[in-house]
């Protein structure tokens, strides 16, 4: 079996990279300016990227594609969303928590959780309130606005600042799963064990849902959310995913053989290959030779 790909990078489109760079260094200070193969880069301390490519327009982030949004961890999400609020470029997003139109800016400000499941049920929310509960406060998640329109979480409390994950749809979960797994030989990530549908129509439909990981960074899903099908990734704001081989050739065999769908043939990228595959749900997947 070849050994599984590492997490390359995530590849955006900007109608100005330089100033996304910027925006994204301030408030990760753990990350760096630089370059890739030519292209504008954000560096991430645990050797991931996220390069930019120039275009004239604001890039589209509807309709929806598989490739909802990414994020990092932070090592005290509290403290980093009191920094936030005194940053005029930094808008929070809330997160909805009541049907009177009460909302959050971090998730720890709402009930905990039931069974590690993000959210309560009505007759959940109901339950906490007659037994007294409360926010548990601390470390939680939280979004903001990028640039581009980029939807950015950061989580903590974690002992590391670093890019840590990208969260997509997927039409079928549960088959995604099984995607990754049988073509990108993708281990599962803890505790994103397929679950079931539990019913819940209200609010974010959040099971099933699954997960696997690329070395140190996550990629985990939820149902499509929408009633039309989830679009290609190509030319919107997150255009693709990269994955970093050190055999392109022996993949290209694999995956053909399997009869994975190939966006783009064998294609040079700076001083190395690279090939374009189309995951499960139209998300476009890039494998980057790297010796």
């Amino acid at each position: 079996m070849l050994p599984t790909p590492g997490f390359h990078h995530l590849h955006l489109n900007s109608v100005d990279p330089e100033r996304a760079i910027d925006f994204y260094t301030r408030q990760f200070p753990s990350t760096a300016k630089g370059s890739w193969s030519g292209l504008p880069a954000l560096r991430s301390p645990n050797n991931v990227l996220v390069l930019f490519t120039r275009v004239d327009t604001l890039p589209p982030s509807e309709p929806q594609s598989a490739i909802w949004h990414f994020g990092w961890h932070v090592t005290d999400a509290r403290r980093s969303l009191e920094t936030y609020k005194l940053r005029p470029e930094v808008e929070l997003l809330p997160l909805y928590t009541t049907d009177e139109g009460g909302s959050v800016l971090i998730s720890s400000d709402t009930w905990p959780n039931i069974g590690n499941v993000l959210g309560l049920t009505k007759a959940q929310i109901a339950e906490a309130k007659a037994k007294g509960l409360g926010p548990a406060g601390g470390g939680g998640f939280s979004y903001m606005r990028g640039p581009d329109n980029a939807l950015v979480e950061y989580a903590g409390n974690h002992p590391a600042e670093r890019f840590n994950h990208v969260h997509l749809y997927q039409e079928d979960p549960i088959g995604a799963l099984h995607w990754y797994q049988k073509h990108l030989n993708a281990p599962m990530r803890p505790g994103y064990a397929p679950t079931a549908a539990d019913g819940n129509r209200e609010g974010m439909f959040r099971t099933p849902r699954a997960g696997v990981e690329f070395g140190d960074v996550s990629m985990m899903w939820y149902a499509n959310q929408g009633e039309q099908p989830l679009v290609s990734s190509r030319g919107q704001l997150q255009d693709h995913i990269a994955l970093s081989v050190s055999d392109l050739d022996a993949w290209i065999d694999k995956l053909r053989g399997e009869g994975v769908k190939f966006l783009e043939e064998p294609y040079p990228l700076g001083d190395t290959r690279a090939v374009m595959i189309e995951g499960p749900s139209c998300e476009a997947l890039e494998l980057v030779e790297v010796n």
